[in-house]
């Protein structure tokens, strides 16, 4: 079985590039529009998550931030790599508080994407 990366973008257009993606680069992919499939983490038992700070779907309008701190405190899940992935300007603070390990700032370049993604997988 392969390295699973579980993305979590709303956008179609870009989690359907970032599937493709890692894909192409031999990954496992799940991938959903909203953070609801975080229900299913013990059954897909990813080794990365790439999650969106704002996901418009979110019922209990969670951030990414918000959804990140609650995986990176609970030690059931403290040790899957989150990068978060964001257009807003201070992305970097919000990863910090949210206790991920890294940040992508959308746009983005497949190959930014592949190496990140390589650098929490190997």
């Amino acid at each position: 079985m392969g390295t699973k990366i579980m993305v979590i973008e709303d956008d179609t257009d870009i989690r359907e590039t970032m599937v493709y993606a890692l894909e192409d680069a031999k990954y496992e992919v799940i991938a959903s529009e909203d953070a609801r499939i975080l229900k299913f983490l013990n059954q897909y038992n990813p080794d990365l998550i790439l999650l969106d700070n704002w996901l418009s779907d979110w019922k209990s309008d969670a951030s990414g931030e918000q959804i990140s701190k609650q995986l990176k405190t609970n030690p059931a899940t403290s040790h899957i790599p989150i990068i978060m992935v964001s257009a807003v300007s201070n992305i970097g603070e919000i990863a910090k508080a949210g206790m991920a390990d890294a940040f992508l700032r959308k746009p983005f370049d497949l190959k930014e994407l592949i190496d990140m993604v390589e650098k929490y997988t190997k």
